[in-house]
């Protein structure tokens, strides 16, 4: 088999994937992976060679960590007042839930992906994690306060959503 027909092969499968029009951006949604993934590796080998890397992550640095990474992303993919981080590669459709803006990407391929990367909260919250992780590693208090800082803003984004329901049912205060 040679190298023209692997190659040949290769993009086959991929402009097979979809039509050109409905084909997502592979090369930079792969170029997105790689910086993450290579910047998480470089970040747990480093803390190895330091000996900051942990026998285990307990349960309940896993439960701040996934609650702040969920309250982040959706800051970071959804919140009115970041709209000026996505600006320039959204586009405004609407309003979304409570206090949330629901917006599209726009551009081209890298600014494409880009902006499908910044819209979407669970593509984002790899990233929280990620970050929140590392933290961890070097700076475990500091990381401890900022994500018990977006943990208990997710608690108080709860209560405001259960308190509003109940004044709906008239069962709150004024």
């Amino acid at each position: 088999m040679s190298v023209d027909s692997l190659t040949r092969g290769a993009r086959d499968a991929f402009e097979s994937y979809a039509e050109p029009e409905q084909r997502p951006p592979f090369r930079p949604y792969a170029a997105l992976a790689a910086v993450f993934n290579a910047g998480f590796a470089g970040a747990l080998l480093a803390a190895k060679r330091k000996g900051r890397l942990p026998e285990r992550v307990t349960a309940e640095d896993l439960l701040l960590i996934g609650t702040a990474s969920h309250k982040l992303s959706r800051l970071i993919a959804k919140d009115k007042v970041t709209t000026f981080v996505r600006a320039p590669f959204t586009e405004y459709q609407g309003r979304g839930g409570p206090a949330e803006v629901e917006e599209r990407s726009r551009g081209g391929e890298v600014r494409g992906a880009i902006g499908e990367l910044l819209v979407c909260p669970y593509c984002l919250g790899l990233w929280a994690s990620g970050a929140f992780h590392v933290g961890l590693l070097f700076a475990p208090r500091a990381t401890r306060v900022a994500a018990s800082t977006l943990t208990a803003l997710t608690m108080s984004d709860f209560l405001q959503i259960a308190y509003k329901a109940a004044e709906e049912r008239g069962l709150g205060g004024s």
